[in-house]
């Protein structure tokens, strides 16, 4: 019975020692080490908010700002399950420490002075559901490796310096709902396979230097079947408005202001049930405009101004520049 006792408490000993390994206090080591790596990469306005050593709070220390953290489901300790440090004037390269938080589900540092790439090892944050880098200062290319995020219903990257073309692998991420790339320098043809998202419901890709046609964007059949606002303003897109973008009858707001698109517009257009603004201007078509859309029960804004159409046609509604907030995206 002796010898019992003495097993059990050398056994109990070996686990504690295992467990200090794995954790630190009562969260997962590997999380507190990749966020100290952060800690001491960031500037002063984040730093002076993270007291103590364990983000996830320790004793009377409440967690780090910005830092939220749960309960691991395969141990009894706590995981970093979001990270949100936003606005804070964070300056220099995008911190790879993140990609050790495997458990990460929200990943915010929008509004900051990040630059570089986002790094490849982007791929290893497997449960991540949102992610926001918007107005950072990141250049390079997406790294394809983001189409590994089979989780992800948000994707914010507007108002980067990102390069190259929009990579196809997005199309792997089958719970995306929100794609916001505008204000970008990005090229060639948007890639049609984002029409093979069942969820998609806003894409932008405005203000960038994208080139093509809508016909090759809605090539595949019964695409985009769930989107709702398709902004692709502000490139150098070319050819017509097909009668075939009719089949998307859950679209809202169609902006294609200031491309290169000509021809008429179709009547079909004016019979997508939910259409609520459409902005045609600064382009170059010409013709008439259906006198169906005069009689849309939901169209409240359509601006034609700069383009070739006959004289009497007139715009709906009094034209504004659209503006978007993170609040438009809430989950």
């Amino acid at each position: 019975m002796a010898s019992d006792r003495r097993w059990s408490s050398a056994f109990l000993l070996l686990l504690l020692l295992h467990l200090n390994v794995v954790v630190y206090g009562k969260t997962l080591k590997r999380d507190v080490k990749a966020l100290n790596e952060i800690k001491a990469s960031l500037g002063w306005r984040v730093v002076y908010a993270w007291v103590g050593e364990d983000p996830c709070g320790d004793g009377d220390l409440p967690p780090w700002s910005g830092v939220t953290c749960s309960r691991s489901t395969v141990g009894d300790y706590k995981v970093v399950t979001e990270l949100e440090v936003y606005a804070v004037s964070i300056v220099g390269p995008f911190p790879t420490a993140v990609t050790n938080l495997l458990d990460l589900t929200r990943l915010d540092l929008h509004n900051n002075k990040l630059t570089g790439p986002i790094p490849p090892q982007i791929e290893r944050l497997k449960r991540l559901k949102i992610l926001n880098l918007r107005w950072n200062k990141l250049q390079d290319v997406i790294p394809p490796e983001i189409g590994e995020l089979r989780q992800l219903t948000h994707l914010y990257l507007s108002f980067n310096n990102f390069k190259g073309e929009i990579p196809k692998e997005l199309a792997n991420l089958p719970e995306l709902r929100y794609l916001q790339l505008h204000e970008n320098r990005f090229t060639g043809r948007i890639p049609p396979e984002l029409g093979t998202l069942q969820n998609l419901r806003h894409l932008d890709v405005g203000n960038n230097h994208l080139v093509g046609t809508i016909r090759e964007l809605i090539r595949i059949e019964g695409c985009f079947p769930a989107l709702r606002n398709l902004y692709l303003n502000n490139n150098y897109l070319t050819g017509g408005i097909p009668a075939q973008l009719a089949n998307l009858t859950n679209l809202e707001i169609l902006y294609l202001s200031y491309n290169k698109m000509s021809g008429i517009i179709p009547s079909s257009l004016a019979h997508i049930p939910k259409l609520t603004f459409l902005y045609l201007d600064h382009n170059q078509f010409s013709g008439r405009i259906p006198d169906a859309f005069y009689k849309h029960p939901l169209v409240k804004e359509m601006y034609i101004e700069g383009n070739s159409f006959r004289q009497g046609v007139s715009p709906i509604g009094v034209h504004k520049v659209l503006e978007l907030y993170d609040t438009d995206f809430s989950v």
